[in-house]
């Protein structure tokens, strides 16, 4: 592939993460595949290394990505054996967040790897609740330190907190990100004044209940729809109310510019850390459609209140927006997002902003980086 303009000397880069074949049940597939795809654009090569899993492997949508080679592996034994030798000349190693026997895949990439190495936290806030409880399921305290970077999904204070308290080299945002290539806007009549798409959450359903339920109840003519996998059976929905198990995301394009309005629920410790938007905030965003959101600290440095995105956590106000704002204001606030993500939330950016902390961390000498 040809560099692209602008761009440095291309980088071999591996990438153990959770999944990028799958997205079911999870966020993680798509952040990666912007990130890669990104990536690929400004001409790096990219190796993505994933456990294979059998709920996965039932739920390949992306089997063979055109923009990164992927290897499945079943154990840490088949990682070193099969990979010892990528991740050796990699010129950057980057583990993720929720990677099965995560705390031993880090150790061994830290003794292996050569070149800079980082860790990729999809889940920022959840990860440090979990180290605050003494949860080592995919990271622990004793690894971060070893890190050459710790690329956070999460913004604001909280890096400051993960070098002061958990001793990480350098704590940088590296937010998700949107492929333009795969969402923007397409003309056609909305099936659903508002919308919603996530994975069930016990700590994001009080407030789809009262920003999505709510209004449907009050607006029984309105058509609303909730799309995503895990929801309990015993939930009384309103009638108006679709439900969809699983929207893979070839179809997700679709589901968004077929909304009047779109709804981002963010789940708790995202809410009380701040600075966590989600990647469904930059797709909807991508597809031109208005957004309403809940509130939290953060959210009006990557959108304009009022003018790019509504924000609320109130029922009454939702049901205001949907009964009262006019079309064409809704198809400005949809476009002005849309220009916002266009020039701050591509792929591309994220790979731009990734290659200035390599560079950031090359700068420093080998030596100095080990002590």
């Amino acid at each position: 592939m040809a560099q692209a303009k602008g761009a440095g000397r291309t980088l071999d880069v591996v990438v153990l993460g959770l999944s990028i074949t799958s997205s079911w049940g999870n966020g993680h597939a798509t952040t990666f595949r912007a990130l890669l795809k990104g990536m690929a654009q400004r001409g790096h090569r990219v190796l993505f290394l994933e456990r294979d899993k059998p709920w996965y492997a039932e739920n390949r949508d992306m089997p063979t990505p055109d923009f990164c080679s992927v290897a499945l592996y079943d154990g840490l034994d088949e990682l070193a054996d099969k990979h010892a030798a990528a991740v050796r000349r990699a010129d950057l190693v980057i583990v993720g967040s929720y990677v099965p026997d995560g705390v031993a895949v880090c150790a061994w990439v830290q003794e292996t790897a050569r070149g800079v190495t980082a860790f990729y936290d999809i889940d920022t806030p959840v990860t440090v609740a979990r180290l605050e409880r003494g949860d080592t399921e995919y990271l622990s305290s004793a690894v971060i330190p070893g890190f050459d970077l710790y690329l956070s999904f999460t913004g604001g204070p909280i890096l400051d907190r993960l070098e002061r308290e958990f001793g990480a080299q350098r704590a940088r945002v590296l937010y998700c990100s949107v492929d333009t290539d795969g969402y923007y806007p397409e003309l056609g009549p909305a099936r659903w004044d508002l919308g919603y798409l996530g994975t069930y959450s016990t700590d994001r359903q009080p407030t789809l209940d009262r920003l999505l339920v709510g209004p449907a109840r009050q607006l029984p003519r309105s058509a609303f729809i909730v799309a995503g996998p895990q929801y309990p059976e015993d939930i009384d929905w309103p009638a108006n109310v679709q439900r969809v198990e699983h929207l893979p995301p070839a179809e997700h394009r679709a589901f968004y510019n077929a909304q009047r309005f779109t709804l981002n629920v963010t789940r708790a410790d995202m809410v009380a850390a701040g600075w966590s938007p989600s990647v469904r905030l930059f797709e909807a965003a991508a597809c031109g459609v208005p957004i309403i959101s809940d509130p939290w600290a953060g959210l009006d440095t990557l959108f304009k209140p009022d003018e790019e995105i509504l924000i609320t956590g109130d029922t009454e106000q939702v049901v205001r927006w949907l009964r009262d704002t006019t079309a064409a204001r809704a198809r400005a606030i949809g476009r002005a997002a849309r220009r916002r993500v266009l020039a701050s939330h591509t792929g591309v950016r994220r790979a731009m902003e990734l290659e200035a902390y390599v560079d950031e961390v090359r700068a420093v000498p080998a030596k100095a980086r080990a002590l």
